[in-house]
């Protein structure tokens, strides 16, 4: 409920990420007013600035549009968080070195504006959390004395399809009051009418299932995929048999990286969960992560890598993203720069110093690697060896 003065409807929590920062567009599209509290000065000035600092489908024009009739404003100020009847809270929960849980990236994010809460706020923890992570932030805010109305909301949204999967994808909503569940599903039904109510830890688990399974299936594609490769057989004809006209088998994916900021590691935070019992899980990530090493062994049986130039193509976590976060696009570099006289990598939408100019690529590269299936590289022309584990040109996949 707006209130006078600089009151809003909404504070964002690491708002000017790419998870809350669609969310506020969203929302302010939606005729709701909307601050986003981010410890990031430049993200904050771009975003002041009517200007995407990430690529996202959809979202420019929104936000300029919030932006231009005040409806979304960004900041660095703490303070904000009190000005808002709701505050939602969108920070990266991480794994550590040692692939364990990081339980205090929530908590840590609400101890920084703790101080400018207030009775009768709802907070809405919308990170991947681990199980009792919500029971945790409800004992710390009665620690400090607040009486508010706790809710764990996922989200669950693909990068790049964000400002569609907002207003189409089932909200899940979890809270441990009735009060607190309504109050939730009153703030998510200005996105989408479609609500599940769970207890809070369903909804953690849901979370965790939810990209859990991504991960198991793309391992099993990537299993798959190996076993085919090494009797010389190409996946890709096997897989369109398989999945032609046949329900069944319609979610079976195409091999190639299964990399980003939260499969594996929402992977791991199931498996710690259960007492690291997850036979399923981390045989997944030996898959997933092994992939660049099968992929260098393979190309070290057809070629002679220590006298050639490898260029790879595509650095981000997946197709059409700008986003390198865990990809391993740059795991398979690393291995690469041992084995071959140079690596080369490009990517068109990544930003980054390292990287070169496709053409020139293209042009010093003896043998070439789609490591990221950007719709760019499909009708690339080139004489060149090309390895294309994603069946992105059309050719196969057999390398």
């Amino acid at each position: 409920m707006t209130q006078p003065g600089n009151a809003v409807d909404i504070c964002v929590v690491g708002g000017c990420g790419r998870v809350g920062l669609p969310l506020g567009v969203a929302l302010a599209s939606r005729g709701l007013s909307v601050v986003l509290y981010d410890i990031d000065a430049a993200a904050v000035d771009r975003v002041n600035s009517g200007v995407m600092p990430f690529a996202e489908e959809g979202a420019s024009e929104p936000l300029a549009e919030a932006i231009t009739t005040g409806r979304l404003r960004a900041t660095t100020d703490p303070a904000s968080v009190g000005l808002a009847d709701a505050v939602v809270v969108v920070v990266g929960t991480p794994v550590d070195q040692h692939l364990n849980p990081d339980l205090g990236a929530v908590p840590r994010a609400i101890e920084r504006c703790v101080e400018h809460l207030h009775d009768g706020q709802l907070i809405v923890l919308r990170s991947t959390v681990y199980p009792g992570v919500t029971a945790l932030t409800e004992k710390l805010l009665v620690k400090h004395g607040l009486t508010v109305d706790v809710a764990f909301c996922p989200e669950r949204i693909a990068e790049g399809r964000a400002m569609t999967e907002l207003f189409t994808l089932p909200q899940i909503v979890s809270a441990r009051t009735p009060q607190a569940m309504d109050r939730a599903e009153k703030l998510f039904r200005n996105l989408t009418g479609s609500i599940v109510r769970l207890e809070p830890e369903e909804a953690e688990l849901a979370k965790l299932y939810t990209n859990t399974w991504r991960y198991l299936k793309f391992a099993a594609a990537n299993q798959f995929w190996m076993m085919a490769n090494d009797f010389g057989l190409d996946f890709a004809r096997i897989r369109h048999a398989v999945t032609f006209e046949y329900p069944r088998a319609a979610d079976l994916p195409m091999p190639g990286f299964a990399a980003g900021p939260c499969l594996l590691k929402d992977t791991m935070q199931l498996a710690a969960f259960n007492r690291n019992n997850f036979v399923l899980g981390h045989s997944a990530m030996l898959i997933n992560e092994g992939l660049p090493l099968y992929l260098v062994s393979r190309l070290e049986d057809r070629f002679n890598l220590a006298d050639m130039t490898v260029g790879i193509l595509g650095m981000a976590f997946k197709g059409g993203s700008d986003d390198p976060r865990d990809s391993l696009a740059y795991k398979l570099k690393k291995i690469l720069t041992l084995k071959a006289r140079e690596t080369l990598c490009t990517d068109p939408y990544v930003a980054d110093d390292r990287l070169l100019p496709l053409d020139e690529v293209l042009e010093r590269a003896d043998l070439l690697v789609i490591a990221a299936p950007h719709l760019d590289y499909a009708e690339l022309t080139t004489e060149k060896p090309l390895v294309d584990m994603w069946g992105l040109t059309g050719k196969g996949v057999l390398v």
